[in-house]
């Protein structure tokens, strides 16, 4: 089964790979290192240590191929500033109905961030927002209703 793309930024994939650099050649080392001690506490059965030991090891193997596959299907973001509509990539500049302005960058579902601004391109918002231009009218259905959003700015 082919995985989707991955949307990330520059800055991004590089997190993603030294994320992957630290798992795979610090923290496994740091598992397997007390994975062996517990196993010298005796009674693996009744040994507190070494199951947790154990179940941070199938964590962190998980991470490592969600890491890898991310990194098989990334695709750089490759914005151009000055574009004439809302991409991934872009920031956006945008007014609601209470007057409330306020700034999202659209990026990868990897990278989101609602909180520091950063949405998703998969998100009701990040959706909504593509392909819109300066002055458009964006419409979010939200649990509260319907929300209006007027795109002041696109860099």
């Amino acid at each position: 089964m082919a995985s989707s793309p991955s949307y990330v930024t520059q800055e991004g994939l590089q997190n993603v790979k030294e994320e992957l650099d630290e798992l795979r050649n610090v923290r496994r080392k740091e598992i397997a290192e007390r994975i062996e001690r517990a196993k010298e506490m005796g009674d693996l059965s009744e040994n507190a240590e070494y199951s947790s030991a154990r179940d941070e090891q199938a964590f962190l193997e998980g991470r490592i191929l969600e890491l890898e596959d991310l990194l098989r299907n990334a695709v750089v973001i490759n914005h151009t500033k000055g574009s004439d509509f809302v991409e991934v990539g872009s920031v956006v500049t945008v007014q609601s109905e209470d007057a409330l302005t306020r700034e999202y960058t659209i990026v990868g579902s990897n990278e989101a961030a609602p909180l520091k601004g950063k949405i998703s391109h998969q998100s009701p918002l990040g959706e909504a927002f593509l392909g819109k231009r300066v002055n458009d009218v964006v419409e979010v259905h939200a649990p509260k209703g319907v929300i209006r959003y007027t795109i002041l700015g696109i860099e």
